[in-house]
């Protein structure tokens, strides 16, 4: 199956937490990364002071059904340092499943498509990078989303000397 999820951090050594977490990804049974977007310098959402986030969306082929693949981020979570303390509070890294093929789920551990992710330009910016032809279901193409956004702040960042754009 085809998903996509959400990485970010905010803490630390955010690039470095986020690359490492795309190697982590790529070595779940089953799974490969595809395709990971540029990295995105993002504000805050909420009213809480703290760092921007460094955020990025990656493409990935696995065979783990939604909620095992959704419980395997929230291990990889916690093996770069998660601690869920401060509900929408400063975090070293953060996984989120957006999407796992067209499926719609409801359960209390997850729900696809991700609840939030047609309204935040951290997601919207980088999904579209790397399918911009996607289309949110029930929300309609990441196109027609993303003037909803504009007052969020997000900057894709440049290539730096021997780095690549994306986080793998």
């Amino acid at each position: 199956m085809r998903a996509f999820v959400a990485l970010g951090a905010n803490l630390g050594s955010a690039t470095a937490q986020l690359h490492a977490a795309v190697r982590a990804l790529g070595a779940l049974p089953g799974t490969r990364v595809m395709q990971c977007s540029s990295l995105y310098r993002t504000a805050p959402v909420g009213t809480m002071p703290q760092p921007d986030f460094m955020n990025a969306v990656c493409a990935v082929e696995t065979t783990l059904e939604a909620e095992a693949l959704m419980q395997a981020l929230l291990d990889i979570e916690r093996q770069h340092g998660r601690v869920r303390d401060v509900p929408g509070g400063p975090r070293s890294l953060d996984l989120d499943l957006l999407l796992y093929a067209d499926q719609h789920l409801d359960t209390p551990g997850l729900t696809l498509p991700h609840p939030r992710l047609h309204a935040r330009a951290f997601v919207l910016y980088p999904l579209q990078e790397i399918a911009p032809d996607l289309v949110i279901p029930g929300h309609g193409p990441i196109e027609a989303l993303l003037p909803a956004c504009v007052d969020q702040r997000i900057e894709r960042l440049p290539v730096l000397a021997g780095d690549t754009e994306q986080p793998a």
